[in-house]
């Protein structure tokens, strides 16, 4: 966990405690627990949260000071994924850690923050007094691995001023539409369910999800199918895994949709409060 994050979307990843709770059906094969098995370094479920060391602290601070140089050889500021392997919003984590994390965040104003929660209705009562209309280098984002939890999160996400909102559709386990009105989240991330028990993603699901982007001008990033059998190239076309995996060696399961690789990011940050419809 740290610099140079081989996720997609972002380009390192802050912990700055790990741990967390099992919630909704999209934490059942949770690579966060996974990884706290393997490692042995914390327990997950109702178990203490375990910060991380003042020295791995530091590291944002170095990214941050080669922010100028990052964005000049890659076209962007640096973002960084917070939290991978915990929840920023957890209830059973003491404020005065997230009150050293936003105090961090601040410190590093040159990163952009993407801070993606499964617990949205703890958002306004956890931001620190100082947010305002949102700090400019931080990005909110839920977690919705069908329409049932978009339903029930972004309710709660739509409502807190941020520079940027944006929906985590992954692992898709059940098909998921924008609303007919809005306010929309500005971008939108899917992907399907890696690993031994991955549980099966419909190529339609992706594809109805991105049409409804480019309808209401949220940008869609399809970071990957998580495994070959849910790629079309095998589910509609009829390829061999082998094939498909010659064709589209994008992300885990391939990531090509349509023959395009969708990977969009937002253009603009809001800087005024955003209002509920």
């Amino acid at each position: 966990m740290g610099e140079n994050s081989k996720i997609e979307w972002t380009d390192h990843t802050f912990n700055p405690w790990v741990g967390c709770t099992n919630i909704s059906p999209g934490c059942d094969h949770c690579y966060a627990e996974s990884w706290a098995k393997r490692s042995g370094l914390v327990r997950w479920g109702d178990n203490p949260r375990r910060r991380t060391s003042a020295n791995y602290w530091k590291a944002p601070f170095a990214w941050n000071a080669r922010a100028v140089t990052f964005g000049r050889n890659h076209g962007h500021r640096p973002r960084v994924f917070c939290a991978s392997l915990a929840d920023v919003f957890d209830n059973q984590v003491p404020s005065s850690w997230r009150t050293d994390l936003f105090a961090l965040v601040r410190q590093c104003e040159e990163l952009d923050w993407l801070v993606l929660t499964k617990r949205p209705q703890n958002i306004s009562k956890m931001l620190p007094r100082d947010w305002g209309d949102g700090y400019p280098n931080v990005w909110l984002g839920t977690t919705a691995e069908d329409q049932k939890h978009f339903d029930q999160r972004w309710k709660h996400l739509k409502t807190v001023s941020a520079a940027v909102t944006f929906i985590s559709y992954e692992p898709a386990i059940g098909p998921l539409r924008l609303p007919a009105q809005g306010p929309y989240p500005d971008w939108l991330i899917s992907g399907g369910e890696s690993g031994g028990q991955a549980r099966p993603a419909k190529p339609q699901w992706v594809r109805d999800l991105v049409s409804d982007c480019r309808r209401f001008g949220v940008a869609p990033f399809h970071k990957q199918w998580g495994t070959y059998r849910n790629n079309p190239l095998v589910v509609e076309k009829g390829m061999s895994v082998k094939s498909a995996q010659h064709i589209d060696e994008f992300g885990k399961g391939g990531g090509l949709l349509d023959g395009e690789l969708v990977r969009e990011f937002p253009s603009h940050r809001r800087s005024a409060s955003r209002q509920a419809a």
